[in-house]
């Protein structure tokens, strides 16, 4: 998958990586919420069933939406559902370029996280200056593999409970424009 279409993972962690907690994000942060959607409009975003099924409005508007799943029998209306995480990310990649497009965002959740990891071109992560108590993390990683492209400060504003920092990094030996 690398090369021909970049894979992009999108999450907003705590200081240990904390993802969530009982199928729901651990941070209200409007600020995060917003680049998200500039991020991920327009592109294919791959999700687990349970990022699905959290998500307030379905589907993400503006964008292909991608369910991976092993339960044979799920539906998920106006999205495209897969059993296995390499043919959602080829579907992704050929709706990406047909629209000419170059990015697929993965946007969760763990499991799918650490299953694209071995495709990811690029992290975009939202790191929360917060712990808390949560019952799923982002794959740890190698971060000597990565190379830190951005860090941009957002300090805590209307709608955001914490101070956060997006980093972006990229796989190092990637050529990237």
């Amino acid at each position: 998958m690398a090369g021909a279409v970049q894979v992009t993972l999108l999450a907003a962690i705590g200081r240990r990586g904390e993802l969530g907690r009982d199928g729901r994000l651990l941070f209200r942060l409007s600020s995060d919420l917003a680049h998200f959607k500039k991020v991920t409009l327009g592109k294919p975003v791959v999700m687990g069933r349970k990022t699905w099924e959290s998500l307030p409005r379905r589907p993400l508007p503006g964008r292909p939406n991608i369910v991976v799943t092993r339960n044979a029998s799920f539906f998920a209306p106006d999205a495209h559902v897969h059993s296995n995480l390499e043919t959602a990310l080829a579907a992704a990649g050929a709706m990406a370029a047909a629209a000419g497009g170059v990015e697929v965002c993965v946007i969760g959740g763990a499991h799918v996280y650490a299953a694209a990891m071995a495709y990811a071109d690029r992290l975009v992560l939202s790191e929360v200056d917060a712990d808390a108590d949560a019952d799923v993390w982002f794959p740890s990683f190698d971060r000597a593999r990565w190379r830190e492209v951005s860090s941009v400060r957002h300090e805590a504003g209307p709608g955001d409970d914490h101070a956060f920092v997006v980093r972006t990094l990229i796989r190092q030996g990637i050529n990237q424009l």
